[in-house]
C-alpha cells in the first residue's frame, strides 16, 4: 500500500486537476461556500478518485465520509467537535487534521487525528509559523506531522531542511 505525501484541496471536481495528480497524492474536497453537501458529487468524485488510485478525504463531515465509506475525512482547525469519537469507523478509514498552534494540536490528539497537517509554514497570513516555529511545534506532538501553507515548486526544496516529504496545498498543484 502507498504512503500519501501529497494533498491536494479542491473546491470543484475537475477532472483535469485531478488527470495530473500521481498516486502518491491524496485529494481533499472541502467547500465552505455551500451549506448543503452533495453527496452525488462526492460520490462522483471519489468513483473518478478510485479509478486513478487516488485517496479521497471529505472536509469536516465525517458522517458522510462514512456513510459513502471514503478513505477518511479532515477535520479543519476550527472544528473541535469530538462527536466523531462515538462512530464505529473502518480500520483503513483515516481522521486528519490542521492546526495552527499548540492548543489546537492538543484539540487534533483528543480528536485522535492519525495526522496533523500544520500549518502555515510559508504563506504569510495570520497563521504563519515560518520554519523555526514550525519546527518547534512538531516536535511537540507524536502525530505525523504534514506540511501546509504556502507549499509551491520554488520553495518545495525548503522541506528538506525541515526533513519533510508530506505537505498539502492548493497553489502547488496548480
Amino acid at each position: 500500500m502507498h504512503k500519501d505525501i501529497k494533498y491536494y484541496f479542491i473546491n470543484k471536481f475537475e477532472t483535469n486537476n485531478i488527470d495530473k495528480l500521481d498516486n502518491q497524492t491524496a485529494v481533499i474536497y472541502r467547500n465552505y461556500s455551500s451549506e448543503t453537501i452533495n453527496e452525488k458529487l462526492i460520490l462522483k468524485i471519489k468513483n473518478y478518485c478510485k479509478k486513478k488510485g487516488i485517496k479521497f478525504y471529505l472536509s469536516n463531515n465525517i458522517r458522510i465520509a462514512i456513510k459513502l465509506n471514503l478513505d477518511g475525512v479532515y477535520i479543519p482547525s476550527f472544528n473541535k467537535n469530538t462527536k466523531h469519537l462515538a462512530y464505529s469507523i473502518k480500520k483503513k478509514f483515516k481522521i486528519i487534521g490542521s492546526a495552527h498552534n499548540l492548543k489546537e494540536i492538543r484539540i487534533k490528539e483528543t480528536q485522535k487525528v492519525d495526522k496533523i497537517f500544520l500549518s502555515s509554514l510559508f504563506k504569510k497570513n495570520k497563521n504563519y509559523l515560518g520554519i523555526n516555529k514550525f519546527k518547534l511545534l512538531s516536535k511537540l506532538t507524536r502525530k505525523e506531522v504534514v506540511v501546509l501553507g504556502g507549499i509551491s515548486k520554488k520553495n518545495l526544496k525548503k522541506l528538506k531542511i525541515l526533513n519533510q516529504s508530506k505537505f498539502a496545498g492548493i497553489s502547488y498543484f496548480e
